[in-house]
């Protein structure tokens, strides 16, 4: 069979002896060292002088950093599928995308059956093994949210919940051998893996054809099965039997075996540290020459293929052949793809996601996304509420890999951070010079979004916006160029990032000035609300006389039968003095009846760790509305508890401002509205009803904060920036991005945003 043109692999296969429990594990080490790919190691639960192959193989990875583990090969028949599924699920989440997995059908039926194993037939071993692919796989899948459910001849599942989600398309291999399993090989599995010792001559080239076949029968391309081939012998000084002889015969005999019968991988059967050594040494990197020298000029295909039913998930207005191979792309049928495909609240289906890890690549990125005329996110955290980091069918430039944090100045606390970098692991690094930056209320935000937004945070009464600590930033704009902004560097640029960033370019980092602070006390007050309008404009009035130091959000959900309304204040005071913290929440504590409360005195960076690392999932499409407004009147607080009696809105929040943020001039950043003392944003279960209710409510509102928008009509832009900031930001559209690149989020271009 000719060349399959796969990157060669090469990998050890060592036996699970109990005899000396550490051996494998350090041959595993040694494995890793010598740069072998890959470690394996039998599974024969049956076998008391073996160690268990699944712990065994979890104390390897635990004890390695960069080889994969596999079975060679897991003994099925006493692992149930569903449990296989999870554990290899688990393994490779905790070793980092390192774990293979290679299944057998089973063979030892008479020790299976001792073991309290199902004792089979050959032909019944293929149709279990068959049945147990298919739950392995659904337990893996978890786009399908429904249970998995089964009714086998082999193996019944009644609804088993899937996941973990995979962070990689695990392999599934097989030891094979009969046609039967060749063609089962063929039709579902990723790898080939039988053993040379056990083959006679011409099993490769008919296993390959019959392989071949079923793969193409069920609509597969061959070179989806990687041919993977266990091989043993020993080196000598003269030529013996196959791989009997000088590393220069094992050269050569490999070689042929790979161009042939288009073996790509190749472990070695054995324990002998020198054999593995030798074979490091003086085989692998002259078999990966020969090959690749016979490759040039073969017209032999070469690299990793998609399989096809993946490329049968691509978009047709993305040109995927032509993505940079520098690039890490992330296509629908990519098992990473469940991990940012969404945001925080809002389901997506992109295209394609392009995840960059420095500047030269977000150039190189943003020139082919240019190219392809398509929607365009641009995602650092990917929480951002109003959700416009994802899209239906676009390229999403994923910035979550560059989220560096750097001290460039320890006497002026000044701070270089990636867009990727999220806000809880910015406060975690600053805690240890006793610093801190208000940097909105969640740890898992992003640094991009919010620090191009605004930035409302818990300090923020006394040390303003986010925006008001960017001292400069370097960003990639719509051309490709990258530039620096600043108050002496393309000020006007710089005036735009702050407040207005997404229509400009992507930010790739951010230079900040931070505050000192030390512990800071942090309250959680529960009130009954019942008598909401009351309870909303005595918020206001306290929090308005309330001395700087002290922030403060309000939190109200949907009413609920027969129950006082709960509404939920949180807030921090800037002090580590617990008398001045106690004066500073008294006031609000005394607005309403006071149901339960917890203050603590912590550090900032304990506020800010309230987030979780999982991938964001979030489904449907979120509505939220958004409104800054000067003061709780009278009038708002009414209109707000008749809209909270309606039940459109599951959750209401009123966060505040002022304070520190209106010491800025209107006119000194993009983000212009500085006199408002509140934010106001709440989530409607109805799109439709929840805006009438809205645009009724947003009489009382002097502008809008766009991180907390996800109405799309054109006016939103102009409650956002007030009329001169507006002409502003259009004049610098017109210049930094006058093809309108950056047009998938608020866009500032007149008359750009429909419905």
């Amino acid at each position: 069979m000719p060349d399959y043109g796969l990157p060669l692999q090469f990998g050890t296969f060592i036996t699970p002896s109990a005899a000396s429990p550490q051996a494998p594990v350090q041959l595993a080490q040694l494995s890793e060292s010598l740069g072998f790919d890959l470690v394996t190691f039998q599974d024969h639960p049956y076998q008391p002088s073996f160690l268990d192959t699944w712990t065994l193989m979890t104390w390897a990875a635990a004890s390695t950093s960069s080889i994969h583990i596999a079975p060679n090969v897991l003994n099925l028949p006493l692992r149930p599928p569903a449990v296989v599924a999870r554990s290899a699920a688990s393994l490779d989440l905790l070793s980092n995308g390192r774990f293979d997995l290679g299944l057998g059908a089973g063979g030892f039926w008479d020790a299976i059956e001792a073991m309290g194993g199902r004792k089979l037939t050959p032909g019944q071993g293929v149709d279990a093994l068959s049945e147990a692919i298919d739950v392995i796989r659904g337990i893996w899948n978890t786009d399908d949210r429904a249970p998995l459910r089964l009714d086998g001849d082999y193996y019944q599942l009644q609804g088993a919940k899937r996941g973990p989600a995979l962070s990689r398309d695990i392999p599934i291999w097989l030891g094979a051998l009969k046609p039967r399993m060749l063609r089962l090989t063929g039709r579902k599995a990723d790898g080939w893996l039988p053993s040379l010792p056990y083959l006679e001559p011409g099993d490769l080239a008919r296993g390959n054809a019959t392989i071949d076949t079923a793969a193409e029968d069920a609509g597969r391309d061959p070179r989806e099965v990687r041919r993977l081939l266990n091989v043993g012998g020993s080196f000598s000084a003269r030529r013996g039997g196959q791989l009997q002889g000088p590393s220069e015969q094992w050269v050569e005999e490999l070689t042929a075996l790979a161009l042939n019968d288009g073996v790509a991988t190749f472990i070695v059967m054995g324990d002998d540290p020198a054999t593995l050594q030798q074979f490091a040494a003086e085989v692998m990197p002259a078999v990966r020459d020969a090959v690749a020298a016979e490759r040039i000029g073969s017209g032999v295909a070469t690299g990793t293929p998609r399989s096809a039913s993946a490329i049968a998930l691509r978009r047709g207005d993305i040109d995927y052949d032509s993505v940079p191979a520098s690039l890490t792309a992330i296509e629908p049928g990519d098992a990473r793809y469940r991990r940012v495909r969404s945001t925080y609240m809002r389901g997506g289906a992109p295209g394609l996601v392009l995840q960059v890890k420095n500047t030269a690549e977000v150039v190189e990125a943003l020139a082919f996304a240019r190219a392809q005329d398509v929607p365009l996110g641009v995602r650092s955290g990917g929480h951002g509420i109003s959700g416009r980091s994802t899209n239906d069918g676009g390229i999403v430039l994923d910035l979550s890999p560059m989220n560096a944090i750097e001290i460039l100045d320890v006497d002026s606390r000044r701070i270089r951070v990636e867009p990727g970098a999220r806000w809880g692991a910015v406060a975690a690094e600053l805690a240890k010079h006793g610093w801190a930056l208000s940097s909105g209320d969640y740890g898992g935000v992003g640094v991009g979004g919010l620090a191009t937004a605004g930035g409302i945070g818990w300090l923020v009464r006394e040390h303003g916006l986010t925006i008001d600590h960017l001292r400069a930033v370097e960003m990639v704009v719509a051309d490709g160029s990258v530039v620096r902004a600043s108050a002496d560097e393309n000020p006007d640029l710089f005036w735009a990032v702050r407040g207005a960033g997404a229509n400009f370019g992507i930010v790739t980092s951010f230079e900040f000035e931070v505050d000192e602070i030390g512990e800071v006390g942090w309250a959680q007050l529960a009130f009954d609300a019942s008598d909401t309008a009351r309870f909303l404009e005595r918020f206001g009035a306290v929090v308005e006389a309330a001395p700087r130091d002290l922030t403060a959000s309000v939190i109200i959900g949907a009413r609920r039968p027969n129950q006082p309304l709960i509404a939920q204040v949180l807030a921090v005071v800037d002090s580590s003095d617990p008398d001045t913290i106690i004066e500073r929440l008294q006031p609000l504590a005394e607005i309403a009846p006071l149901v339960d409360q917890s203050v603590q005195l912590m550090p900032y960076s304990a506020v800010m760790a309230n987030a979780s690392d999982a991938p964001h999932d979030g489904q449907g499409e979120p509505t939220a509305r958004s409104g800054l407004i000067e003061h709780i009147t009278p009038e708002f607080a009414q209109a707000t508890a008749e809209m909270l009696d309606r039940g459109e809105s599951y959750f209401f929040q009123i966060r505040s401002a002022g304070g520190a943020v209106a010491d800025v001039p209107e006119d000194a950043t993009a983000y212009a509205h500085r006199s408002a003392n509140f934010s106001v944003a709440g989530f409607g279960r109805d799109k439709a009803r929840f805006d009438v209710i809205w645009d009724d409510l947003a009489r009382h509102f002097r502008g809008l904060y766009l991180s907390f928008e996800t109405d799309l009509r054109a006016e939103r832009v102009a409650d956002a920036f007030p009329p001169a900031t507006l002409s502003r930001l259009r004049e610098l559209k017109r210049e930094w991005d006058p093809d309108n690149v950056f047009r998938d989020n608020f866009n500032v271009v007149e008359r750009a945003i429909t419905v």
